[in-house]
């Protein structure tokens, strides 16, 4: 067990002096120490295990020897940019799209889920020169500024801020709690109706879509699973608008899903977006993320005349943890995993369902799951309290 460098009420006073208040922590009224991490669990100071049920990082477990070895072994040999010539960055791009359909053949890399999300409607909006962007109610993609923009899970908090007006909302596909449920006839078509009559509005305007963008499942919006067939009616959509289809897999991809190795999959074979866009789970916890998009999409940001430098993404260090990470899927069987695990789990919530009214509902895939906690099961009333308690006590 790794020793307590300091003591945990001292922790806290340094961390209440010397980091913004604005970064929360876990169990803020008796916040959990870390010390150390292995598998799928985390030790406290007093060597107390934890069973890590939040985490969507460690993909591959907290420090994997594999993925530890080929970072320690790679930074002994080089660490430079992506201007030098090195055999890292391009197998790790190969490697990476062939995961993915054949028409996402190209990457950039860069260092976290926001920055490619940034990057993806750079990419969008340099396309066709369009401006404006459709997302989801209840989104959630990230923490720069252009990305609180698109995320109504973030700016609907910020009360003195107005919604950018090239930024537009459609309804949530959720079946569960949405503007059409389960019981609608055809909810796939109908929220995706939603799409195309904002973009009418838009055109009335004079505006020009560039972009629709949707995390392939919400997760901040509640494990929202959208609709088969959503997907590809809204791309029609937008494609005839002149748009593209960004697909935001940074908190669901690299097979948690379980049948598939990316969660947009789910929707078909006859669906493939014009940008993906990874993060969080590619590097285990190192920081790196990545924008797969069309050859097309890259030559129009080409055509800009502006060249895209990342000082650190793409690094040798960075690609070598990532490879690492594929390998380990692959050897141990983890999208397998998920799928059993997962199927395991929600086996085990649905037996809680039925003995617990309290449980409104159990969605997900693999091992993205969520549990809908409501007041009564047919006015689904959300069970806050309850949930704060169940989460935090």
């Amino acid at each position: 067990m790794s020793a307590e460098i300091l003591d945990k009420n001292k922790t806290i006073d340094l961390r209440k002096k010397h980091i913004g208040p604005s970064c929360k922590i876990f169990f803020s009224h008796d916040p959990i120490k870390i010390v150390q991490a292995k598998g799928q669990y985390m030790y406290d100071e007093k060597g107390q295990r934890y069973l890590d049920c939040i985490n969507n990082v460690a993909h591959v477990g907290h420090c994997h020897p594999d993925v530890v070895k080929a970072g320690a072994q790679q930074m002994e040999l080089l660490n430079t940019n992506s201007r030098f010539l090195h055999d890292n960055l391009v197998l790790y791009a190969h490697r990476l799209q062939a995961t993915l359909p054949d028409k996402l053949s190209v990457c950039y890399f860069v260092n976290s889920g926001s920055e490619a999300n940034d990057l993806a409607l750079r990419l969008a909006q340099q396309y066709r020169g369009h401006k404006d962007i459709i997302t989801l109610d209840n989104a959630y993609h990230g923490h720069v500024s252009s990305l609180i923009d698109i995320s109504p899970y973030k700016f609907h908090q910020l009360s003195d801020v107005e919604q950018n007006p090239f930024v537009h909302v459609a309804p949530s596909p959720d079946v569960y709690r949405g503007k059409y449920r389960v019981d609608h006839p055809d909810p796939a078509t109908a929220y995706a109706d939603e799409v195309k009559d904002i973009i009418d509005k838009v055109h009335k305007k004079g505006g020009k879509i560039a972009a629709f963008i949707a995390e392939s499942l919400q997760s901040c919006g509640g494990q929202v699973i959208p609709p088969v067939g959503y997907f590809q009616q809204v791309a029609e959509h937008v494609r005839k608008a002149g748009g593209i289809f960004i697909a935001d897999e940074v908190q669901v991809g690299f097979g948690r899903v379980g049948t598939h190795f990316w969660a947009f999959q789910l929707q078909g074979e006859d669906f493939v977006p014009d940008i993906v866009t990874m993060g969080k789970p590619i590097g285990n916890g190192h920081p790196m993320s990545c924008v797969v998009t069309t050859r097309e999409v890259a030559e129009a940001f080409m055509s800009s005349g502006m060249e895209y430098f990342n000082t650190f993404g793409g690094n040798p260090v960075s690609c070598a943890i990532g490879l690492a990470v594929l390998d380990v899927i692959v050897k141990e069987d983890l999208q397998g995993n998920a799928l059993r695990v997962g199927g395991y789990l929600t086996n085990l919530l649905e037996k809680q369902k039925a003995k617990h009214p309290l449980i409104g509902d159990i969605r997900g895939r693999g091992l993205f799951v969520g549990v809908e906690l409501v007041k009564d099961r047919l006015k689904l009333t959300p069970a806050t309290a309850e949930a704060q308690e169940v989460i935090y006590q």
